[in-house]
């Protein structure tokens, strides 16, 4: 049996209770290190299986060998496991497998989801995701989805926004996105969504600080219709051209 766990941005007050029943119940527990040590209280006795970053086809292959000898096991990412999360990559294994093993996926708060519930209320209209990261996806690719985007006035919630690898793709994708975006659509930054060090910051499209921003920051642009109060995005339920 494997579980794919989304524990949520990464307090605790943020995991469903679908989560924390599924880690309780597993013997295992395989996921970045990173992530492991935002649950330690939860798996202090458990046998846990970490390792480093962009190990993640290493980290599902290890899962289902394991699941193969009758354990129960958990693999967890951020967030939601099915947004950019290990659901998709655990299923593509088990489906190859002769022997069915049980895979259930536990739906997790994403960070999408969480930096609006900060900045107010900026997806209560047409929103999409958008990750900067080219390691999968490559960057012209990244740009017709950002300009497409863009162009049908979607609100935009962009993950893996600026890492020090890649520092100048989130500058980038602004000047994808101003041909269509005004310079007074709000933007909302939110670092380390439900975290210790949590931040928020509220600008518009032509004040944007991108030095603000690095990998665990969401960024989050507004519609035509989204405005500006009391230091929170709104964006009404009815659109207005």
């Amino acid at each position: 049996m494997i579980y794919v766990i989304g524990i949520g941005p990464g307090s605790k007050e943020l995991m469903t209770m679908q989560c924390i029943e599924a880690i309780k119940d597993s013997e295992v527990i395989v996921g970045y290190k990173t992530y492991i040590n935002l649950i330690t209280d939860l798996i202090e006795d458990k046998e846990v299986v970490q390792n480093g970053m962009r190990q993640e086809i290493d980290r599902c292959k290890e899962a289902v060998e394991i699941a193969k000898t009758g354990k129960k096991v958990a693999v967890i990412s951020s967030g939601d496991a099915g947004i950019y999360g290990m659901a998709g990559l655990i299923l593509e294994l088990t489906s190859k497998e002769e022997k069915n093993i049980d895979v259930k996926v536990i739906p997790g708060v994403t960070a999408s989801i969480g930096a609006a519930a900060i900045l107010g209320a900026p997806i209560m209209h047409d929103f999409c995701h958008i990750s900067l990261s080219d390691l999968l996806t490559p960057w012209d690719v990244i740009e017709k989805r950002l300009r497409l985007a863009a162009e049908a006035d979607f609100v935009i919630c962009l993950y893996n926004p600026r890492s020090k690898g890649r520092s100048e793709h989130l500058a980038k994708a602004f000047e994808i996105m101003g041909e269509f975006k005004a310079g007074s659509t709000p933007v909302g930054i939110v670092k380390d969504v439900g975290r210790e060090k949590e931040e928020k910051f509220v600008c518009t499209f032509d004040t944007m600080d991108f030095e603000r921003v690095d990998m665990t920051t969401m960024v989050v642009i507004g519609n035509k219709s989204t405005f500006i109060h009391d230091d929170l995005m709104i964006t009404p339920r009815g659109y207005t051209v």
